[in-house]
């Protein structure tokens, strides 16, 4: 399945036109830890799959959905039976509002099972098999159609994580959607002005909470600290200045938000688990 890897990094085989790939696969074959830009959903529709996504081990039951998030180094076991594996550049999602903070949400890999999601794994997994159906048909606009079915895919679960996993602490029921909105709100413009010089006790003003109430109900709506998440959103952007070739490394960390070259160098080794020299040069490769 894998036809292009240069060390970790697989160079994915799109189909001259499309950026979608879906494979009906039956193979009994080890696929070694590798990462690639696109998002990867793997369906096991006959026996198992046994994974591994940064170290964490998924055993997948037939029917079970497992999406694994773009640049996530990922270790596929040989297991006899039939999955379905799909991979998609979700790139031209970026321009959605808030796609990057739901996005976030299944970061490094999400199962969707019937324990994990009972009120979406159906629909998911019969999505998949729909997307699977318009692949192979010869129907004009069939990407778009993929694709539109995909987006609603990533909604369902990101609705459901965001329904389901955030609850502020010591927060009234009466005040949880309210506090819901005003923390999307604050995610919204972190994400808008990362790369600018943003201070926790100034986010937490604009939020109308002392930055000790903020900091608590920031990591209880997000998962991370407020400095964590900066730092991730910056990361993101540094990601896509990268991939310019005419762009070098102390550009990229000074448009990111970085006034120092090492922290930059630092903080993207701690989230990416790479270099920004040796992603820029994987992405290099892959074009």
């Amino acid at each position: 399945m894998i036809k292009y890897l240069n060390g970790t990094h697989e160079t994915v085989d799109f189909t001259a036109g499309s950026s979608l790939l879906l494979f009906d696969n039956t193979d009994y074959e080890e696929y070694p830890p590798h990462w690639h830009p696109p998002v990867e959903i793997i369906m096991p529709v006959v026996g198992g799959y046994h994974l591994e996504c940064n170290g964490k081990r998924f055993d997948l039951k037939e029917g079970e959905i497992l999406f694994i998030a773009p640049a996530v180094i990922h270790h596929l076991y040989a297991e006899r039976g039939e999955r379905f594996i799909l991979q998609a550049d979700t790139s031209l999602f970026h321009t959605l509002r808030d796609f990057e903070y739901y996005m976030s949400l299944i970061h490094p890999a999400v199962a969707v099972t019937p324990e994990s999601f009972p009120r979406i794994h159906e629909e998911i997994r019969q999505l998949m098999y729909d997307i699977r159906a318009e692949y192979f048909d010869t129907a004009p606009l069939k990407d778009a159609a993929i694709y539109a079915m995909l987006l609603k895919m990533l909604t369902l679960i990101s609705r459901e994580r965001n329904e389901v996993n955030i609850s502020f602490s010591d927060v009234t029921q009466g005040k949880q959607q309210e506090y819901l909105a005003k923390f999307m709100s604050i995610c919204d413009y972190i994400n808008n002005h990362c790369t600018e010089d943003l201070k926790l006790e100034e986010v937490a003003d604009r939020a109308g909470f002392s930055k000790f109430h903020f900091s608590r109900l920031f990591k209880d709506f997000t998962g991370n600290t407020f400095y964590r998440y900066v730092n991730l959103r910056r990361v993101g952007v540094a990601e896509r200045l990268l991939l310019d070739p005419r762009i070098n490394v102390t550009e990229v960390a000074v448009r990111s938000g970085y006034n120092s070259v090492s922290a930059f160098m630092r903080m993207f080794k701690q989230i990416k688990g790479c270099t920004p020299t040796e992603f820029k040069r994987m992405y290099n490769y892959e074009s």
